[in-house]
């Protein structure tokens, strides 16, 4: 089991823990991340927590190359989940995202890809 630290109040107050919902996946440079990359709160036991309206930040965990991360990174959950629907970068490479949120210990997607367009 794992154990609860930190924080800034109790009860509904507690911090939620944050996961992703829906991992990045890999795109074409300059192209929407599809589907969107999702971010889920959820409470000390593990459910949802739908009435957490804190606002969720995204952002790179690694950036290799420097790239820059488009769209709305800063989103407020719906029913717990907050859904990074226009997400692109603009540079070939590797990356993983970090997911944060006040009170909360940040969270950091899987690797994925941004490639070059490829023309058929």
């Amino acid at each position: 089991m794992t154990g609860i630290s930190g924080g800034n109040g109790s009860g509904s107050n507690t911090p939620p823990v944050l996961g992703f919902f829906v991992q990045p996946n890999s795109a074409n440079v300059g192209q929407t991340i599809s589907p969107p990359v999702e971010v889920v709160a959820r409470d000390s036991l593990g459910n949802i927590n739908s009435a957490f309206t804190g606002a969720i930040t995204i952002g790179f965990a690694s950036n290799p190359t420097g790239a820059n991360l488009n769209g709305t990174t800063v989103v407020r959950p719906v029913n717990g989940i907050a859904s990074f629907g226009n997400l692109a970068i603009n540079k070939v490479g590797t990356y993983t995202l970090q997911a944060s949120a006040s009170g909360a210990d940040a969270v950091t997607s899987g690797a994925f890809s941004i490639t070059t367009v490829t023309e058929p």
